[in-house]
């Protein structure tokens, strides 16, 4: 086909033979285009229950999901879900942020996954500020003040009071059943309580 009657020419017609040949369409072909198209219906189908990871910066206040932090509460179940809030120092990729964390959190590692982390949501009403409450140091413990007691309960023998929080007023989702060993820095509270509920 690419050679002479003699067939003596054909070192001159190697390279169109070669040409002609890599540009033929193989079976190769259509099965490199088949793969490319099941490797985008497999990444469709991954990607589909996946969520895009939410994208905090720097400085944005963020709540850290409590489930992998040990607390010194007795029980997880009446734990606080969230802690927090605390501010991203950086961000390490698109999955993990560096948080700055209180002096108290030192054993804690501040770099956390995105999925383990919540926006703090601003409020909806306008014009409104909502202070986050500091806590009040008490021989050289830090403990959150207590704005007021609004009931009691005996369990298993043992005197709860259900304490609101000072900065917390607004949300009753922040109220807690504490013994009254936790409110040994509010006496006032305890005896006003006391006196004006029955029992």
């Amino acid at each position: 086909m690419y050679v002479s009657y003699n067939q003596d020419d054909w070192h001159i017609w190697l390279p169109l033979a070669e040409s002609s040949y890599n540009n033929a369409e193989h079976s190769s072909h259509l099965a490199k285009e088949e793969l490319v198209l099941a490797i985008r219906q497999f990444k469709k189908f991954a990607d589909g229950d996946r969520k895009i990871p939410p994208d905090f910066q720097p400085g944005e206040k963020v709540w850290i999901a409590s489930k992998n932090i040990k607390t010194k509460r007795p029980t997880k179940k009446h734990s606080e879900r969230w802690l927090g809030p605390f501010e991203v120092f950086k961000k390490i990729g698109s999955h993990e942020c560096h948080l700055k964390l209180p002096q108290k959190w030192k054993a804690v590692h501040p770099v956390f996954h995105v999925s383990l982390l919540e926006p703090v949501k601003k409020s909806t009403v306008l014009n409104q500020h909502q202070l986050q409450p500091m806590p009040v140091l008490v021989e050289e413990q830090e403990e959150w003040g207590v704005a007021q007691i609004l009931d009691s309960k005996l369990k298993r023998g043992k005197l709860l009071y259900l304490v609101e929080w000072r900065g917390f007023s607004e949300d009753p989702e922040r109220t807690t059943w504490e013994p009254a060993s936790n409110l040994t820095s509010s006496p006032d509270l305890v005896m006003d309580f006391s006196h004006f509920v029955p029992g």
